[in-house]
């Protein structure tokens, strides 16, 4: 049977379906790309803000009009299913099977059930309370190490974790996937390992904090530790950690990621606001002078490093005050990116239960004006980079065959920006697609650069 696969949300729900996918090959199923030569569909969905909720029931009706053609079977996953999986039942009669994430440890034992006698399980009526969600079961190293990468032949996502502790009060993850768990640091260096053999040169190593790796098996962070020991793996070129929360960003690390030319020099922060009202209210760990020295010392320790983070605007409460003083800070900051998301209420969370939420026209008004600030910010920062010379891992060529296009070790795949890098005459591609060659910028846009080769 043809089984095709439609993976929403984060790199981290990415990992999972790469986990699913694998298993399907691993029993001799062929997964093909077309939904319409599909005769099973799986859809793994995110639930994390109510535009995902919206993407992920709009592609599971999209995916079951298949079921009027070819498609036999549709099983929908991930993190909606684990939020209103008693709803979608009632709601989503086309849907054959959902699995929620606690049910991961059997999860192809639930597939085989549905495929083999054609039955869906019925669902048993719970009514949990949020202090009483289990912890959500690990993915198996077996799974782990026969999962089928999605990312291409340069990069690969590698989660050492599962899960999230923080309780942020607007933050539904903890109640979704449970308290962080760590992965055991034999297991990610085997599984990094294997991505090695495979020709991987990029690891982009991810949970939903990475700074909490290790906090709960070792008794303290082992971050920096595992990203040394991932930067002796042969055939890894780059290494680069994201999600990285505050108070967890230690000296230890900063000293790692300053020392080690594998490490790229990049943090990603999500600090979510500045004003220190909104921060107790959003249960964060941090206050705004620690978050402005923390910037300092990682500015001074390494000069060149790029800064990522991320903001909510109108979260419940966010005085004008308050904002004018978020947007001093980004003024004042100059991040090279940022990204802002606009306070979605949560079913379940605490914020969802705040007084003084803010109307939707205000939080798209604080929203546009965030990013506006932002743009001319990136713009300066783009123009510096002018005349630089960069090592650049080119991973495609242009549609119209006039540029190579790649990332440098700043960029984030499909975060950040892109070079393009001009075509020489002549030039073979298969020495150039693939390879890390050097460039110099001849032109900078908002967000991405032109380069040349050198």
């Amino acid at each position: 049977m043809n089984v095709g696969f439609v993976s929403l949300g984060c790199s981290k729900n990415l990992i999972d379906t790469e986990c699913l996918v694998g298993t399907f090959k691993k029993n001799r199923f062929t997964v093909v790309n077309e939904e319409e030569k599909a005769d099973i569909l799986v859809i793994n969905t995110c639930g994390f803000i109510e535009s995902a909720k919206e993407e992920a029931i709009h592609t599971i009706l999209e995916m079951a009009e298949y079921k009027k053609q070819r498609c036999q079977y549709l099983i929908v996953m991930g993190c909606l299913v684990q939020r209103y999986y008693e709803d979608l039942v009632k709601a989503l009669p086309e849907v054959d099977l959902f699995i929620k994430i606690e049910n991961y440890d059997k999860l192809w034992d639930k597939i085989e059930d549905l495929l083999k006698k054609g039955i869906v399980e019925k669902a048993k009526k719970t009514s949990k309370k949020i202090s009483e969600i289990p912890q959500m079961p690990m993915l198996t190293q077996q799974e782990f190490l026969n999962r089928t990468l999605t990312t291409g032949q340069n990069y690969a996502y590698i989660k050492i974790g599962e899960g999230c502790s923080n309780k942020c009060t607007y933050c539904a993850i903890p109640y979704i996937r449970g308290p962080f768990a760590s992965r055991k640091m034999e297991d990610i260096l085997e599984e990094a390992n294997m991505l090695a053999k495979k020709g991987i040169k990029e690891l982009i190593v991810i949970a939903q904090d990475t700074t909490k790796y290790g906090m709960d098996i070792y008794g303290e962070s082992k971050l920096a530790e595992l990203l040394e020991k991932l930067s002796q793996i042969e055939g890894i070129r780059w290494i680069r950690f994201l999600y990285a929360y505050p108070e967890g960003i230690t000296k230890e690390l900063i000293e790692v990621v300053a020392n080690n030319p594998k490490i790229a020099n990049y943090f990603d922060i999500p600090i979510q606001h500045i004003a220190n009202t909104v921060l107790k209210r959003m249960n964060r760990k941090t206050n705004k002078e620690q978050i402005e020295n923390l910037l300092k010392t990682i500015r001074k320790e390494i000069p060149d490093v790029v800064l990522r983070t991320s903001l909510i605007v109108g979260f419940p409460g966010e005085t004008k005050e308050d904002f004018e003083e978020l947007k001093d800070f980004v003024k004042k900051a100059k991040f090279d990116k940022l990204g802002t998301f606009m306070y979605s209420k949560e079913d379940g969370t605490p914020a969802e239960k705040l007084p003084n939420q803010i109307h939707g026209n205000t939080k798209k008004a604080r929203y546009h004006q965030i990013m506006k600030i932002q743009q001319e910010i990136s713009k300066d920062i783009q123009y510096t980079k002018l005349g630089n010379i960069y090592e650049v891992l080119v991973e495609d060529s242009s549609f119209d065959g006039k540029y190579y296009v790649g990332r440098t070790m700043q960029d984030v795949p499909e975060m950040d920006g892109l070079v393009y890098i001009k075509h020489e005459p002549n030039q073979k591609s298969e020495k150039v697609i693939n390879h890390f060659i050097k460039c110099k910028v001849i032109k900078v846009s908002e967000y991405d650069v032109i380069a040349e080769m050198i």
